[in-house]
């Protein structure tokens, strides 16, 4: 029953976002990267680990450091769209750019 709850947050949250996509495009993005997904996390972390604050720190300090290949995903596709590259380029670029700095992010949080 947990896991449906998880699912069906997520799935709101992810239709809203495109709701508002169709009218108000950076609200929508400023949406889609709102604290709340993290917040959703670090509830249901809490609440599978009985609130264990050392897991709960790394979780935290991998989320923050965690920020930084997000931003460069966003980088990467922003500037991809403006050279007017297709979807699908912005999205491997992005990914690539991103899996780069995660994996960077994991071996230096190590």
């Amino acid at each position: 029953m947990q896991l449906l709850i998880k699912i069906i947050i997520s799935v709101l949250i992810i239709l809203f976002a495109t709701a508002i996509a169709k009218k108000l495009p950076s609200s929508a993005g400023l949406i889609s990267v709102m604290p709340i997904t993290g917040a959703l996390v670090l509830v249901w972390v809490y609440l599978e680990n009985k609130g264990d604050s050392i897991l709960m720190q790394e979780f935290t300090k991998g989320a923050l450091w965690g920020i930084i290949p997000s931003v460069l995903f966003f980088l990467v596709a922003m500037i991809c769209f403006k050279k007017q590259f297709p979807l699908s380029i912005v999205l491997i670029a992005g990914f690539s750019a991103w899996l780069g700095a995660a994996l960077l992010h994991q071996w230096l949080l190590k």
